[in-house]
């Protein structure tokens, strides 16, 4: 899969996620089967803000040539994602989450995946070049 793809993809993604978490967050974290109190709605409302600006890098990088600041934004990307997988996975064995937050830990491990991939292909290539 090629970087812009995985960029539009990502800018999609954490649009919606973005969205959800500013104007929904209590369906957001339903999901998950956690309560959703003042402070974390609060919490849903800045990692809205956040995702939304994700979604902005993604966006604006969609089209970007293969440099230090691409890989930059795709080893951090698979490295944020891979932390939130690993959480998701342990707020669900603590009895903190819901099953719910599976699903989410599947989203987030295939999208740090595909961003080690993009990152071996573009190393690859250029030691091959």
């Amino acid at each position: 899969m090629r970087f812009r793809t995985i960029a539009v993809i990502g800018a999609i993604a954490t649009l919606a996620l973005g969205l959800g978490y500013l104007f929904a967050g209590a369906l957001m974290v339903g999901r998950w089967q956690i309560q959703s109190t003042d402070s974390v709605l609060l919490l849903c409302r800045r990692i809205g803000a956040f995702f939304l600006g994700l979604s902005v890098m993604f966006f604006l990088a969609r089209s970007a040539p293969v440099s230090v600041a691409r890989t930059a934004l795709s080893a951090g990307t698979a490295v944020a994602f891979s932390l939130l997988a690993l959480l998701g996975v342990y707020e669900f064995t603590a009895g903190h989450a819901g099953p719910g937050i599976l699903v989410t830990v599947v989203i987030e491990s295939i999208v740090a995946l595909v961003c080690i991939r993009i990152l071996f292909t573009e190393r690859r290539a250029a030691v091959e070049g």
